[in-house]
């Protein structure tokens, strides 16, 4: 079976890991802000917090910008749960803004439409987060513009978009968005096994989302929001602080070895995945589907690589497709289900139909394999089986 995704692991990154392992630190010595400098550095981001994963960055987030009971975040529905979920965490309300049809990303026509009835009715969103499906940029100086008029806050959902760049800038730089979330799961660019990162540029955000995620505490040589440093004088070297309720979210030594290992190969690990989806988009030209639109502002990381069936064309089904790819050993995926159309969400009174253009996606997305390390003759099994099917 050829997976949709899969890590690319080298002697280099098993030996990173294998030095932590062999030291004196397996969490919380000095492979975690390592790690964090790295990525702050390739990003031109200040500040850079990692955490155990991307869903922990973004409830941190969320609590870090105080969304709380009686706010608002919105997002799109078409992403993982826990773009979303990360609001009801706090006590938040959620609501969805529908998605481009090209881009699949926020569509900034309808957000823009959104605000202004929502600025009407008194309930505009604390927060707004924009997810980079598949690895492409949103358009974040159109968002950025709005999030400036309406005073909202930004949290890039950048799980799928590390590498990428949008106007010549790196996801994850800062300048548009008030924090950047990445995710290191096992199937994105690079990996920590399980892991994410929270970037920003606001120096008292960043160190607020520090302490959030190590249970709210300060230690000596940290200074408090307030400007105070901690009583070691009164009272000791061993004395920490709890100045906040915070959670257990920090990423281990090994995982963070393992992050800058294969942070040293994130850009050949991008520009193969852009190889492999500019020969898509030439093998399967003449074939009855839609291949992924890229914005010329933005160069995708690509993360994924989805297609949209014709399928009044092709009169097959989405799941016969879908079935007959598995069936000749090809490991398609489909995503994302529509957040809003979970029963979960439901339950809050979302309902079908309520989000057209990400339904109308959905119906018809396939997800084909693209990783780092897929051979060209692997593209082709995929790119034949597929050409046979639709035929």
């Amino acid at each position: 079976m050829i997976p949709y995704g899969r890590q690319d692991i080298s002697p280099e990154d098993i030996d990173a890991v294998t030095e932590v392992l062999r030291s004196d630190w397996l969490t919380q010595g000095q492979a975690g802000p390592t790690f964090e400098r790295a990525l702050a550095s390739y990003c031109s981001a200040a500040h850079a917090i990692a955490m155990s994963n991307a869903t922990a960055a973004l409830h941190v987030a969320c609590l870090a910008l105080d969304l709380g009971p009686g706010d608002w975040l919105w997002t799109v529905p078409n992403t993982f749960v826990a773009s979303a979920n990360c609001a009801l965490y706090c006590g938040a309300s959620v609501d969805f803004v529908d998605i481009d049809p090209r881009t699949y990303n926020m569509s900034v026509a309808a957000l823009t439409e959104k605000l202004a009835a929502a600025d009407k009715q008194g309930r505009l969103p604390k927060v707004v987060v924009p997810v980079h499906f598949a690895g492409q940029s949103c358009e974040m100086i159109a968002i950025r513009a709005l999030a400036d008029r309406y005073g909202f806050k930004i949290i890039e959902d950048a799980s799928h978009a590390v590498g990428g760049d949008y106007r010549g800038r790196k996801v994850g730089s800062g300048e548009f968005g008030d924090v950047t979330i990445f995710s290191f799961h096992p199937v994105k660019i690079i990996t920590t096994g399980e892991g994410g990162m929270a970037l920003t540029n606001d120096a008292k955000l960043g160190e607020r989302i520090a302490y959030l995620r190590t249970h709210g505490i300060i230690r000596p040589a940290q200074r408090a929001p307030d400007g105070r440093l901690s009583n070691e004088e009164r009272d000791g070297p061993w004395i920490y602080e709890q100045i906040e309720l915070g959670l257990n979210y920090r990423m281990t030594d090994i995982q963070a070895a393992l992050g800058t290992s294969q942070l040293a190969r994130l850009d050949p690990f991008v520009a193969r995945r852009r190889e492999l989806a500019a020969r898509y988009d030439k093998l399967l030209a003449e074939l009855p589907l839609t291949c992924p639109w890229q914005h010329p502002n933005t160069n995708s990381a690509w993360h994924l690589y989805v297609i949209r069936l014709h399928r009044n064309a092709i009169k097959l089904s989405r799941r016969q497709v879908f079935d007959a790819l598995r069936a000749a050993g090809i490991g398609v995926n489909v995503h994302y289900i529509p957040v809003h159309t979970q029963p979960y969400y439901q339950g809050l009174g979302f309902r079908p139909g309520m989000f057209p253009e990400a339904e109308s996606y959905y119906q018809d997305a396939i997800t084909l394999p693209l990783f780092s390390k897929m051979t060209d003759a692997e593209q082709d099994t995929v790119v034949a089986a597929l050409t046979n099917i639709l035929s």
